[in-house]
């Protein structure tokens, strides 16, 4: 019996050296760091001036115009409250081949294609273009005030700007109005998602914008994809990729530079318990050439913060409040 509860106490000991060995790694990961920023010499165009965060529209601003639209583009273009410095938009593929903007696998909530095309869960992958074209792509839009503007609209009453639009119109757009920056994320996956890369390669090689745009995907194929076919192709971290940075700028892994195979992390500023909105790993992205662009952000103390630790852009539903607080000195706009 004494062999028995020595053997079950040492079993315990382990068990609570490794719950409070857990807990201590759990409470510093959620904890900011203390460290000073640091600025580092980079030829990464995509990282600023301390202080001086990018404005990304996430979505083309979806949370002040129809996200995804050529009528949000339109607006964060025309506004005479806000610039706006990299457009984030996402891709899907269709049936004829064509790059159409879009975030959701289906078009569900966003269209009205459970009306229009008789189907619930609509793929866009599944119909043409011109198929897809026939839908409003301003129905569920809400304003802050509660309204759906656009709500109901069918047929020849659709706007053309609230109707389905390729890469290649948006592109001509936002080129001929100005100097900007993208963040594009292919959607598909598998087969799709490869054939979406090379899509968007020859679009991007032939307006001679690969410099401009950072490419993501949540699929680990595509990435791979992307680098094994279109090493010149400028990409975002996947999910894995992500965790491995942090764990190395948590513990700080000495890394050769050149170690990290993309240009940007476009990361949360906090995923589940573990806090990534910190000098630390902006230090340690910036030391090894690489933007960090946060995700979504919308609220303006959590802008701040992390405009004043050194990111790189501020990726948010509602651009002009974003602008609104990079750009403002004791209140007023600079």
């Amino acid at each position: 019996m004494k062999r028995i509860w020595k053997v079950l106490l040492s079993i315990l000991l382990v068990f609570v050296i490794l719950i409070a060995s857990f807990a201590t790694l759990l409470f510093f990961m959620t904890r900011e760091t203390k460290d000073l920023v640091v600025d580092y010499e980079t030829t990464n165009p995509y990282i600023t001036e301390r202080g001086k965060a990018f404005v990304s529209a996430h979505r083309s601003g979806g949370g002040q115009f129809p996200e995804n639209t050529l009528m949000a583009f339109e607006n964060c273009i025309n506004s005479k409250e806000f610039n706006t410095d990299i457009f984030e938009f996402d891709l899907h593929i269709t049936k004829d081949g064509e790059l159409i903007l879009l975030h959701d696998s289906t078009l569900d909530r966003t269209t009205d294609s459970a009306e229009t095309l008789k189907v619930d869960k609509a793929k866009p992958s599944d119909y043409t273009y011109d198929e897809i074209r026939n839908l409003n792509f301003g129905e569920s839009f809400t304003d802050e005030n509660g309204n759906k503007p656009y709500a109901g609209l069918r047929g020849d009453k659709i706007p053309e700007n609230l109707k389905a639009v390729k890469i290649e119109a948006v592109l001509d757009y936002l080129q001929s109005n100005g100097d900007f920056s993208y963040i594009i994320e292919i959607k598909n996956g598998g087969e799709l998602g490869e054939k979406a890369a090379d899509k968007l390669y020859k679009i991007l090689s032939e307006k001679k914008m690969l410099e401009k745009a950072i490419i993501g995907t949540f699929h680990v194929n595509v990435s791979k994809y992307m680098d094994k076919t279109y090493p010149d192709m400028l990409r975002s971290c996947s999910l894995t990729e992500g965790i491995v940075f942090y764990m190395c700028a948590f513990f700080g892994i000495d890394k050769e530079v050149g170690s990290f195979n993309y240009k940007a992390l476009q990361i949360p500023s906090s995923a589940f318990v573990i806090n990534t909105g910190t000098t630390r790993v902006v230090n340690y992205a910036h030391k090894h050439n690489i933007a960090v662009q946060y995700w979504t952000v919308n609220d303006e103390k959590e802008m701040k913060y992390l405009n004043e630790i050194g990111a790189d852009a501020i990726i948010t539903d509602y651009p002009e409040r974003a602008y609104a607080v990079i750009n403002s000195l004791n209140g007023e706009l600079v």
